[in-house]
């Protein structure tokens, strides 16, 4: 089995409010989170930062703290891939710039929404439960 390394973001808007909103990507028709590869020399952090910038068109993002890691196996090309994803909260500066969807990466929407809306609406069970673990750290922050 071939084993992956990505990294991707929960980026936070309204930080300091009870209500916050994220970030979700539109691929393949799914609601996701954004992430990707980590490339060679690359930390886990600043793969999650390149990835949300260049599957959102947002700029000056920072991590806020890390969050967790999930794993899950799929099959592409009839060869087994197992990927660990590396999971940050991300801030963004300017959460009002536009958002450009990376279109080559089949991404055809990038949108806030409400925190607890989004848990409910990303299609995968291991993306649901990196919003639960943001949402854990943003009420202890508070």
């Amino acid at each position: 089995m071939n084993k992956v390394r990505a990294a991707g973001g929960v980026v936070v808007k309204n930080t300091h409010r009870q209500s916050s909103k994220v970030l979700l990507i539109k691929r393949r028709g799914f609601w996701d989170l954004p992430k990707g590869k980590i490339d060679q020399g690359e930390s886990n952090g600043q793969a999650a930062i390149r990835e949300v910038e260049e599957e959102t068109g947002l700029k000056q993002i920072s991590i806020l703290n890390f969050l967790c890691e999930t794993y899950h196996e799929y099959v592409e090309r009839n060869q087994k891939i197992g990927k660990t994803t590396y999971w940050f909260s991300i801030a963004c500066k300017n959460p009002e710039s536009e958002l450009i969807p990376q279109t080559e990466e089949e991404i055809t929407e990038v949108r806030w929404v409400d925190l607890d809306e989004a848990i409910s609406l990303v299609h995968f069970e291991n993306l649901k439960q990196v919003l639960i673990k943001a949402r854990e750290l943003k009420n202890s922050a508070s």
